[in-house]
């Protein structure tokens, strides 16, 4: 299936909440209304509750308990709470896929976010966009399975969407590659054009002409996240560490290998994402 003819397929767009929307849209915008939007949110009961559980949760060890949206802005400020509303809303829009486990998927994605949050502060990028794309650069898999899903079942049996072979034979397969179809969404949706070269451009960041920090940030994000979600021994991870890209970065293997927490601890309190 063409690009554009997987766009086409109502079923293969996340449903997400108006405000949701209107959120990813005030990243274009100088002049953000911060009371109205926290008016909407607070008129929305799940992305508030979600809202109110994350910034209560131990991701965020905030001093004292967060009680309202505008408890949440004044306490996280409004960039941190856009954040975590866009994520919520993006865990929320598919309800059941074919061939995927959603809790699974959305949990490596999470641990990705949570890495990148932590490598952003270690290589100068925006934290807050470097969570974000963590938590979004797999989305292209499920817009795929849901759009497609006889073709996407097919290459599961052949390689699990965790396979680290998997971009290739996506490409192969279809001229495009789930990282091609998050980035085209990003778009689509009006994320600054950054987010959209950052999930583009993660599979091989090294590949690219100017080597985009972000997308570096993200390729060792995926890594980590993957080497969990396979159970990969201390060697195999030692064995793996993507040692270029890191060196771009200006990142001693060794940070990812022994001097960042364990995902449990850093990703701790992130689940209430998923409502």
């Amino acid at each position: 299936m063409q690009l554009e003819a997987l766009f086409k397929q109502p079923q293969a767009l996340p449903a997400i909440p108006k405000i949701v929307h209107e959120l990813i849209d005030s990243f274009n915008s100088e002049d953000v209304s911060i009371d109205d939007i926290a008016k909407k949110l607070a008129a929305d009961p799940v992305l508030s509750a979600r809202l109110l559980r994350l910034a209560n949760s131990a991701y965020y060890h905030v001093s004292r308990s967060v009680g309202t949206v505008n408890d949440a802005i004044s306490m996280l400020g409004f960039v941190t709470v856009r954040t975590l509303v866009i994520s919520s809303g993006l865990t929320g829009g598919y309800k059941a896929m074919p061939g995927m486990d959603l809790s699974a998927f959305w949990r490596y994605s999470m641990h990705t976010a949570a890495v990148a949050g932590w490598l952003a502060k270690k290589s100068g990028v925006n934290g807050d966009m470097a969570f974000t794309v963590g938590l979004m650069h797999g989305i292209g898999q499920l817009v795929m399975h849901s759009g497609m899903p006889e073709q996407m079942l097919h290459l599961d049996k052949l390689a699990s969407p965790m396979d680290p072979r998997r971009i290739d034979m996506e490409t192969t397969s279809f001229g495009y590659s789930f990282a091609t179809v998050g980035a085209e969404l990003a778009s689509k949706w009006r994320f600054p054009v950054e987010f959209a070269n950052a999930i583009k451009h993660f599979p091989d960041p090294l590949a690219n002409e100017a080597f985009d920090i972000a997308s570096g940030v993200i390729h060792l994000s995926v890594w980590r996240a993957r080497a969990e979600h396979n159970k990969l021994t201390a060697e195999e991870m030692a064995a793996t560490v993507p040692t270029e890209v890191c060196k771009k970065l200006g990142i001693a293997p060794e940070v990812l290998l022994s001097e960042m927490p364990p995902l449990s601890e850093l990703a701790e309190g992130l689940e209430a994402m998923l409502g």
